[in-house]
């Protein structure tokens, strides 16, 4: 690794702190502009005495001045210590860290669903450009950007899972499993592999389908758009020329010299896009009822728990940094030129 790339690293992790740190900030702010005595919210009602309100205010930190309670919140933050959630009672981070590999599954199939079938279109659209085909799949990649992914789902379900009944309506496991299956590492697919339960694996992927297409279609259109943009302009290129010349198949010339040369830019963007997956998630898994990190941030928000969703927002944007910021490195040290 050269002196240039651990430079660009450096600046990176940098630039990274001083974003976090806005991030901490607007997220303390808001939840304290919000009307109501927070108190009183998390307390779950309003026949509670002074008295009991006053100790957890005091118990919370919630007495002392605002800058105060701004410093408290960043030392306890820099040790990932989000405070305990007044909904369930355990410490939020371990709240969080229960259910991230739930959002990580699902982001992650999310991400395969959207490049797999955002880039096989974009493809095909750029092959035949100009062409009705080509006409068609634009149409559809700039109406993936206006479909609401909380309608999507509704839709989906209504046809797969009530009509049809192909698919589960929501959940990561049917019932019966949810009682008698003891994960190893909260990744259902891997553990299902891991127990060599077959028939477990199966319900896993039942119910990952529908959550998993749901969110993929929000970037299936980006990418379809980006991948089609990038292959016109490689194809134009004049390597891709002598290869044409050479008397070569279009299909080798596509997929073997085109494609690979396109590709650069567009798995970028797939890491990239985990803000965006992670918003998505946010009406996904409350469709399917799926038991995430943003399942649990919505919950969060309807019982006013001022910590879980103080953790939780913050925690999703360490974690959305965090991969950006590895994306960002990877990139630098597979194309050297890059350096913004």
């Amino acid at each position: 690794m050269g002196s240039s790339v651990v430079k660009y690293i450096i600046q990176r992790v940098l630039l990274t702190i001083p974003m976090l740190f806005i991030l901490l900030t607007v997220v303390f702010l808001m939840l304290r502009l919000m009307p109501g005595d927070p108190v009183l919210a998390m307390l779950g009602g309003r026949n509670v005495s002074p008295e009991l309100i006053e100790q957890r205010r005091k118990e919370w930190g919630l007495d002392k001045p605002l800058h105060i309670q701004y410093l408290n919140y960043l030392s306890r933050v820099v040790h990932l210590d989000f405070g305990r959630s007044s909904r369930t009672g355990k410490p939020v981070i371990k709240e969080l860290f229960t259910r991230l590999p739930a959002t990580l599954e699902l982001a992650i199939w999310g991400i395969f669903f959207a490049a797999l079938f955002g880039i096989t279109t974009g493809i095909w659209a750029a092959v035949r450009a100009d062409r009705a085909t080509d006409h068609a799949i634009r149409i559809f990649h700039i109406g993936s950007f206006a479909i609401p992914i909380f309608w999507l789902g509704l839709i989906l379900q209504m046809i797969f899972a009530v009509q049809l009944k192909w698919l589960p309506v929501a959940k990561r496991v049917t019932g019966i499993y949810a009682y008698t299956f003891h994960p190893v590492t909260r990744f259902y697919l891997l553990d299902a592999i891991i127990l060599h339960d077959w028939k477990l694996l199966l319900d896993v992927i039942k119910h990952l389908i529908l959550p998993a297409v749901t969110l993929g279609i929000a970037l299936t259109g980006f990418l379809g758009r980006m991948t089609r943009a990038a292959m016109l302009e490689v194809l134009d290129a004049d390597y891709i020329t002598t290869a044409r010349s050479k008397g070569l198949k279009e299909r080798v010339v596509v997929l073997k010299h085109a494609l690979r040369n396109a590709l650069i830019p567009i798995v970028t963007v797939l890491g990239l896009q985990f803000a965006i997956l992670m918003g998505g998630a946010v009406l996904t898994e409350t469709v399917f009822s799926w038991p995430g990190v943003a399942g649990f941030l919505v919950r969060s928000l309807d019982a006013r728990d001022w910590n879980a969703i103080q953790g939780t927002i913050v925690f999703i944007g360490i974690f959305i940094t965090t991969v950006n910021l590895i994306v960002d490195i990877l990139y630098s040290i597979i194309d050297p030129r890059v350096r913004y």
